[in-house]
Parts: C-alpha cells; structure tokens; sequence
C-alpha cells in the first residue's frame, strides 16, 4: 500500500472492449485527414477528448519522441498503448487518493504522525514504530498526497505547512 524504496508499480491493466473502441474512435476522430496516423497536434486534441485536459508541451514533447521516427506521427497501435498507459496511471493516482484519503480523516490534504500511526497500525501493525517515526525525521513535516505517489520515503517539503514532529 505504501511505497517502498524499491518503489510500487501500478498493476497492469486492460481496457474493455467499449473502451477500446472509444479510443479507435478518438484516434480516427482526430486523424481528420485520413493519414493513418496522429500529429503532435491531433494527439493533444485526442488527449483533451479523453482525459478532459490539454497536454503540456513536455508531455507532447516526451510522447512524440518516443514514436517510430519512421513515422510522420502517432500510430494507432503506438495511440492505444500511450492512452492504455495513461488509463493505467491516472487509475493508479486514484486509488492512491482514496487510500490518503481514507487516512487523512481530518480531510486537512495531508497527514499528521498521528494520522500515519493509526494507519499503519490498521495495515502493518507488526511494522515497528521506529519506521514509522523515521519517516517524519526526515523532513519534519506533514506528509502531503502527493508524497504518496513518489517512490520511497523522502516527503516533499512544503513550505505552507506547519511542522508537526519535533526532534
């Protein structure tokens, strides 16, 4: 549930079949011309339809290098892999959230030593209290949600917070 140094990756996961076919149809929605294939343009337009945001520039960036350099752009197969891929991620993020969330009783966006004690004595009561207080050593501060989603145990500073371990 937590992440470990060696760092939690998402499960692998499959679209159903309706969405699947959602995507072909993204794909050929956006491919106006019939080319076969999405530029970096039409691929943010894909992304906005999708997933209901625009893509950075690095995000456009990072997809189209990664393309067959073959190619004039994206692929369908390469398209369904990349949005497969960010199905997956985006699913990842969510359950991530619902956990915090459910640790987070306060609904304060972070979580107090206390917070992370009680958790950890629901899902890992043998773990030793030393790990968990190591965690909150480190930094000295609350540990935000987006802690979460990185791979091991350094919480992000954050300056707005107010520090709730002393050692």
């Amino acid at each position: 549930m937590f992440f470990s140094p060696a760092g939690a990756r998402p499960r692998t996961w499959e679209a159903s079949p309706s969405e699947h076919k959602k995507w072909v149809e993204v794909f050929k929605a956006c491919d106006e011309d019939k080319k076969g294939y999405l530029s970096r343009e039409d691929f943010k337009v894909a992304v906005v339809m999708l997933f209901g945001y625009k893509p950075s520039k690095i995000e456009a960036d990072s997809v189209m290098s990664s393309v067959n350099p073959n190619t004039s752009g994206i692929l369908l197969e390469e398209f369904l892999n990349i949005i497969r891929k960010k199905r997956e991620a985006q699913l990842y993020r969510n359950e991530i959230r619902h956990i915090f969330t459910a640790f987070d009783r306060h609904y304060r966006g972070y979580l107090t030593l206390e917070d992370f004690q009680k958790a950890f004595k629901q899902v890992a009561p043998k773990l030793p209290e030393r790990i968990i207080l190591e965690v909150f050593r480190i930094e000295k501060y609350t540990l935000p949600f987006f802690w979460l989603l990185k791979t091991s145990f350094t919480p992000q500073r954050s300056r707005s917070r107010k520090k709730d371990v002393r050692t």
